[in-house]
């Protein structure tokens, strides 16, 4: 049961995380950024899927890398800069992106350390 809430949890992140980008795709960014806003809504989508529908390690260590490529990305644009963006940490987008991508990331590692009966790596014994 604590398995399925979990899931459901880091999905529903995914799904924030991808929102936020999505938003941020439709604000008018130029260049590589906005191209890359848009894949990362995508991928979030697709994520929250397999975290949903797929009992094995891959997902929520997708969720994992995605929490931490889209936090560190954030972060160099909110220092030193990413790929001519700037940020400030000032905005509800912001606010909300870091969140999500915080809960991806220890939901995927809560996911790949729970025991579940029906996954690929219990079955190894």
């Amino acid at each position: 049961m604590i398995g399925w809430v979990l899931r459901i949890v880091v999905a529903a992140a995914l799904l924030g995380s991808a929102g936020v980008h999505y938003f941020l795709w439709t604000q008018g960014y130029s260049g590589i950024v906005s191209a890359l806003f848009l894949l990362n809504a995508i991928g979030g989508v697709v994520l929250a899927i397999a975290v949903l529908l797929w009992r094995h390690w891959l997902p929520p260590l997708g969720a994992i890398g995605f929490g931490v490529l889209t936090l560190g990305s954030y972060v160099l644009a909110a220092t030193i800069g990413f790929l001519g963006q700037h940020d400030q940490f000032n905005s509800q987008p912001e606010y909300w992106g870091v969140i999500t991508d915080a809960v991806c990331v220890l939901g995927g590692v809560a996911l790949l350390l729970i025991p579940n009966r029906n996954s690929t790596l219990s079955n190894v014994n």
